[in-house]
């Protein structure tokens, strides 16, 4: 499994890794131009993510917008709805706007509230059907 890690908090990022890094290959990104980049590199390289852990609240570009530009990159790439890359948002509780406009406007898959603890995470990739 490749899984794309998104987050601008040291500490987040290094503990989604820490949990992953038994099931996936990692790559971190600390904003959201930067996961953009990766993930249509990952894509032009024939390399494409299994899975993006998305912070919302971030410098630069927001999760928001880049899930949005993730979305319309697949599009670009013909890729059918059903094979789009499954995207976990991870977010505050205070941030229940940006995670209801991920859902609905974004397409994100699901979401985990910080701090992110590991059984919830590992039950949440089962549920989206990641074998572990």
């Amino acid at each position: 499994m490749r899984v794309l890690i998104v987050d601008d908090d040291f500490y987040c990022r290094n503990m989604l890794h820490e949990i992953m890094k038994p099931y996936a290959r990692c790559d971190i990104a600390v904003n959201g131009e930067e996961a953009v980049f990766a993930f249509k590199k990952g894509l032009e390289d024939g390399r494409r993510y299994d899975l993006v852990c998305l912070d919302l609240v971030m410098p630069e570009m927001d999760g928001q917008q880049a899930l949005r530009e993730m979305r319309s990159i697949e599009k670009d790439f013909d890729i059918a709805e059903q094979d789009e890359v499954k995207v976990i948002v991870t977010t505050m509780l205070d941030d229940r706007k940006e995670t209801h406009d991920a859902f609905f406007l974004g397409g994100a898959t699901s979401y985990l509230v910080k701090p992110i603890e590991e059984t919830k995470l590992l039950k949440e990739l089962n549920n989206l059907g990641f074998s572990l």
